[in-house]
């Protein structure tokens, strides 16, 4: 995890932002949001590795983050820039549970799909972002 790693290389090409409830039927929603939106603008492994980021990301989310939260994508000239903003409390940290845990990996997953993620703290919240390189 690092610290927001201030402007990002290019500007954005498209964006789209999404405020969605908090409930767990809103991260199939959250993949379908990502799927529409990336479709033909991102290669289909980024696709697929924005889907799996962003599904860890939503879920934790709903669980720890409130009533609603903030999904936002930026299709950028060189990378994909995603993140999840949730008014809840805590930072999240990457974990390394026991191999029987049933939970606590999402992170390691986010972690081993993104180039580069971290969380930034602020007034009322947290946003926790990714980045994924664009390769075609």
């Amino acid at each position: 995890m690092t610290l927001y790693p201030g402007p990002l290389s290019a500007s954005a090409i498209h964006a789209v932002e999404y405020l969605l409830p908090s409930v767990p039927s809103g991260v199939g929603k959250a993949r379908s949001l990502v799927r529409t939106e990336l479709t033909g603008w991102a290669p289909q492994q980024a696709i697929d590795d924005c889907l799996l980021i962003v599904s860890e990301l939503v879920t934790n989310a709903v669980r720890h983050g409130g009533s609603a939260y903030a999904l936002r994508l930026e299709v950028r000239e060189d990378r994909l820039y995603g993140e999840v903003f949730d008014p809840g409390d805590g930072v999240p940290q990457q974990r390394s549970p026991d191999i029987d845990a049933i939970s606590g990996r999402g992170l390691q997953i986010v972690a081993a799909l993104s180039d580069a993620w971290g969380v930034t703290p602020g007034d009322g919240g947290k946003t926790v972002w990714f980045t994924v390189v664009r390769t075609f």
